[in-house]
């Protein structure tokens, strides 16, 4: 039998075609799976289709671009239709669903495993992200009072965690690990915040009938949780039943995948080192049947949580097909109306809310809360750190334009608040990289090791 050698630099197997020394594998294969491991693909690919999507709107071949989008896709039996509408809204109501699901596992993972795990290590990002969507918030309503564009005022609250990360990997050991986690963690609760959102103030008009299936569907999945059910088809089932049934309630879709990754198990089945030492034991068994095969991957699987398990399957589908695909369906933007857009309390209101907003609102609240005795800033982490990642935060982008598309529609003032996205994105991006340049000297005096600032250097 021949002995596997590993890759340790890409983790693959020198049995496989990419772990051969084929040409095509050493200068393709391998430098492909390796982008697609980094942070920021993701990130890379979204703007792509963000560029993409803009050239092709502002090119003879527009038309074509309308067309595509505005295609009537329709699922159903029969007569009986479950959802009929445009490409467009199937991206909105249908594709997105899987990212808020993926959404809702990090969340997860975050809560029970993660660095949310505690009230010590949740106290500062939790508090810093409520100030990174209230002041926000209270900016873009004050550019919109009283105009048309007040229901947008939820747009400048969030962060893209693809865009963000993508842009703190490109800084490499300029930025500790503290601070990519204090990032991270704010992202989290932003995207907690856009949720609660979401499902509080953009929806249509309730039904009854729907709203109860749903929370019928919701005590099933609590059920499988609390017995363990560990197998992945079912959840599936129950979760695609509740897409249905939000579909039909008037609250927005998107909300089914985020409730479906919340009551997916955290936490692996089996435990012990007995159970450890018994897979191994079955795996080095000289003449291993399919059967026996099957046993010791079903253990195996049993050692890992499902939530790790779906969120590993599906992330991959969500960074790097499902939010460029959403990108390329949403930042289409003629530049006929940047004009329009130049003059918009909208677009103001959305740049100043996601670039000044950001940059008050985080520094501010994590102030606050230090002040207060509720946390200490860790080690690692320095003042001009916090305001370039609140700065890194107003990069907006995938659940701002999502919120732009609930909030209005298919109006002309959401062209107007599409570039308002895209420009605080681009200024939030280039001001957050000046600034952490800049403040990398100061984190060079203080040793990325853990430990607490003590409390009279706090209050410097």
């Amino acid at each position: 039998m021949p002995q596997i050698v590993s890759d340790r630099s890409y983790g693959v197997s020198s049995l496989t075609w990419l772990g051969s020394n084929r040409y095509l594998a050493r200068k393709i294969g391998l430098p492909i799976r390796q982008f697609f491991h980094q942070e920021i693909a993701g990130g890379i690919l979204l703007l792509l289709a963000t560029v993409i999507a803009l050239l092709w709107v502002n090119s003879p071949w527009k038309d074509l671009y309308h067309n595509l989008f505005e295609t009537h896709i329709s699922l159903g039996i029969g007569d009986f239709h479950i959802y009929d509408a445009s490409l467009e809204a199937w991206i909105h109501d249908g594709l997105m669903v899987i990212f808020f699901f993926v959404v809702g596992l990090e969340i997860k993972r975050e809560l029970i495993v993660g660095e949310l795990n505690s009230k010590a290590a949740a106290a500062l990002p939790a508090v810093a992200a409520v100030g990174g969507m209230i002041v926000p918030a209270l900016i873009y309503t004050a550019f919109n009072i009283g105009g048309d564009g007040l229901s947008g005022w939820a747009i400048p609250m969030s962060t893209d965690i693809a865009f963000a990360l993508g842009l703190l990997s490109l800084l490499g050991d300029r930025i500790s690990h503290s601070l990519k986690v204090f990032l991270l963690s704010v992202a989290i609760v932003d995207d907690i915040g856009a949720i609660l959102i979401i499902a509080l103030f953009y929806t249509d008009d309730l039904s009854a009938g729907w709203l109860f299936a749903a929370f019928v569907l919701v005590l099933v999945l609590a059920t499988l949780r609390s017995a363990q059910v560990a197998y992945i088809p079912v959840y599936f089932a129950v979760g695609f039943a509740l897409w249905i049934a939000f579909l039909g309630s008037g609250v927005h879709a998107t909300i089914a995948g985020v409730i479906l990754g919340l009551f997916t198990p955290a936490l692996p089945l089996a435990k012990g080192r007995s159970a450890d030492d018994k897979i191994v034991d079955e795996i080095l068994h000289k003449n291993m049947s399919a059967g026996l095969a099957r046993k010791v991957a079903s253990k195996v699987r049993a050692r890992v949580s499902m939530a790790d398990q779906v969120y590993h399957l599906l992330h991959p589908w969500s960074s790097f097909l499902i939010v460029p695909v959403f990108a390329l369906s949403s930042a289409g933007v003629s530049l006929e109306s940047v004009d329009a857009a130049m003059n918009s309390s909208i677009t103001y209101g959305i740049v100043c809310g996601l670039v000044a907003g950001k940059i008050l609102g985080i520094p501010l609240f994590a102030w606050l809360c230090i002040r207060g005795g509720l946390c200490r800033l860790p080690r690692g982490v320095t003042w001009s750190g916090v305001i370039g990642v609140s700065a890194v935060s107003g990069i907006g982008f995938t659940v701002s334009l999502f919120i732009a598309k609930l909030a209005f529609g298919s109006t002309p003032i959401t062209a107007e608040a599409k570039i308002g996205i895209l420009a605080a994105s681009i200024l939030a991006a280039i001001l957050g990289i000046v600034i952490l340049v800049l403040g990398h000297r100061d984190r060079d005096t203080i040793p990325d090791n853990g430990e607490l600032v003590p409390d009279s250097q706090l209050a410097s």
